[in-house]
């Protein structure tokens, strides 16, 4: 028996169970340990291809197992977390008992995304579209950023009902978007042919210091928008 081939898909199904272990965390309203149990299951989703590549086990199963366990962990997670945001929103819209289930449009836009990704051959070495985990982190970080802001007007923002619906649907939307996605590898080992991710990943660690969770959202939107100017640039 050959142990070394199971390791990648024991590792997906480790991700999977913080999934399943974040959701139960999120339905008790604990969305700090939902958040820290998604985040350990993206780093185990960052290694089950590390290891699948180290190993020479690629396999179409762990192709399949690896986009339903970030279906679970990146998917369905933060629709539930959204859900709960706009339970708990100020009722703008209307007092409709079904306006919170629109959070799940997260969860449908990442399905979408995962499933085209498996047959998109252009996305080997970098991105089109936002990537689930990705996403998962900045809708996850929002409850956190309620919790620990003394801001009035952050509170007022993220606890309005239009605002938290327009997060949602252009979080289903820049998933999903025809738009190239720089590479966070290291290319090679100079500073020209990695000025961009060096001066990404800089300004992120900036952000995670002064800003805490606030800086988890704001380094998304910046990753994103560092991308369009890139691509402009390289369109030039």
């Amino acid at each position: 028996m050959n142990i070394k081939k199971h390791i990648p898909n024991l590792i997906t199904l480790l991700n999977l169970f913080c999934g399943c272990i974040a959701i139960v965390f999120a339905a008790q309203l604990d969305f700090e340990m939902a958040f820290y149990f998604v985040s350990l299951g993206i780093f185990l989703d960052f290694f089950d291809g590390f290891f699948a590549r180290l190993f020479k086990v690629s396999s179409p199963l762990g192709l399949q197992l690896d986009s339903l366990a970030d279906m679970v962990t990146s998917g369905v997670v933060p629709g539930f977390v959204m859900f709960f945001l706009l339970s708990s929103s100020q009722q703008e819209l209307s007092s409709h008992p079904m306006i919170p289930y629109l959070g799940f449009i997260v969860t449908l836009g990442s399905c979408y995304r995962l499933a085209n990704f498996n047959i998109d051959t252009r996305q080997t070495d970098s991105f089109i579209g936002l990537p689930t985990p990705a996403n998962a982190l900045f809708i996850l970080s929002l409850p956190l950023v309620l919790k620990y802001s003394d801001s009035l007007f952050t509170l007022e923002i993220l606890t309005n009902q239009f605002v938290l619906l327009a997060i949602t649907v252009l979080s289903a939307y820049i998933l999903n978007a025809e738009i190239p996605l720089f590479s966070l590898k290291l290319k090679k080992f100079n500073f020209k042919d990695n000025a961009l991710q060096i001066v990404f990943l800089t300004l992120s660690v900036l952000l995670l210091v002064f800003f805490q969770y606030l800086g988890i959202p704001l380094l998304i939107i910046l990753y994103v928008l560092l991308s369009v100017v890139n691509n402009k640039r390289a369109i030039k």
